[in-house]
């Protein structure tokens, strides 16, 4: 019995067709700061974690995007900064078949952040344990709500902007 043709994967997209390729996933810079080692570790636990997040999109040409995540973790013990730990965490995408440009934007403000996250979280909590800290687990972040709020803020903005003081 003959086997019949099997579709072989492609990597030439065909017309109209949508497609984002992650190309790479690296750590543009990450940096930990404990600057009240070793003293603090003889302190009661109980720390307060403020998280930063942004995004920053940087065109590469041909359709390729640069999408760095940074992320910003303090740990305080009451005025105190126990740590500091700061990373930017990068990946290399290209779009192709996105004639749309709101479409793009989004795909590149939502779901590549997305994307690169899991990478910046799994530095972050490295970064932490070997600074001698109790591991630090990131919760999920919905991009997609992230950047729904920046178009927000950014339509208020052009808003009041065009308003006019007598």
């Amino acid at each position: 019995m003959a086997d019949a043709p099997q579709d072989t994967p492609s990597n030439t997209p065909e017309a109209g067709t949508r497609q984002v390729n992650l190309q790479r996933i690296y750590c543009r810079d990450a940096s930990l700061e404990a600057p009240l080692t070793p003293q603090v570790f003889n302190r009661q636990w109980t720390p307060k974690v403020d998280v930063q997040v942004g995004t920053n999109i940087d065109g590469l040409g041909d359709n390729i995007y640069q999408v760095t995540l940074s992320i910003t973790v303090t740990a305080k013990l009451e005025a105190d900064t126990a740590y500091l730990v700061e990373v930017h965490q990068a990946g290399i995408f290209q779009l192709v078949g996105f004639s749309d440009q709101a479409e793009a934007q989004a795909i590149l403000g939502a779901y590549c952040p997305s994307v690169v996250f899991p990478f910046a979280r799994e530095t972050i909590s490295d970064l932490i344990q070997r600074g001698g800290f109790p591991q630090l687990l990131l919760q999920p972040i919905n991009f997609e709500a992230l950047y729904a709020q920046h178009l927000e803020s950014s339509k208020a903005e052009a808003g009041s902007a065009g308003a006019t003081v007598n």
